[in-house]
């Protein structure tokens, strides 16, 4: 038996992986952000991560933020993106992988303190193991 009739069919169609990106990589790195324990509290059943992206326009907020605009706190807008997310997700809008909803939030500019909606994408995907997993992110993102 020939080395190559060993090798997986993915890798003698498309070659030897050059490099991989797992999705803990992102997170150790900060290119994504855990929801942890709140997505559970919504009622998600798989791991929810936000790209910064999505994190730092919809979930970001400081005490210097609510002096110089309107009084928020992070887990109260975090909060906000998982309800909508879920609200999204039970009410079966978008296909089966992926689907589009609506956020109203105060933008952090540092003079807003009128909400405007935001659309923000959710994915599902697969984890480094396999699992099931979501990604919120912003629409422009893959």
């Amino acid at each position: 038996m020939s080395n190559s009739s060993k090798e997986s069919p993915t890798v003698l169609f498309f070659g030897p992986v050059i490099a991989t990106y797992t999705r803990a990589q992102a997170i150790e790195e900060g290119v994504l952000v855990e929801a942890g324990a709140m997505a559970r509290e919504v009622g998600f059943k798989w791991p929810v991560v936000l790209t910064a992206a999505a994190w730092a326009d919809c979930v970001a907020w400081t005490e210097e933020n609510s002096g110089q605009q309107v009084y928020q706190d992070q887990l109260g807008r975090l909060w906000d993106v998982l309800y909508m997310a879920s609200l999204a997700v039970r009410t079966g809008r978008g296909s089966a992988d992926q689907v589009l909803f609506q956020l109203d939030r105060v933008p952090r500019d540092g003079q807003s303190t009128e909400a405007q909606t935001v659309t923000l994408k959710l994915i599902v995907g697969l984890g480094d193991e396999g699992e099931s997993v979501i990604t919120i992110l912003l629409p422009n993102e893959d």
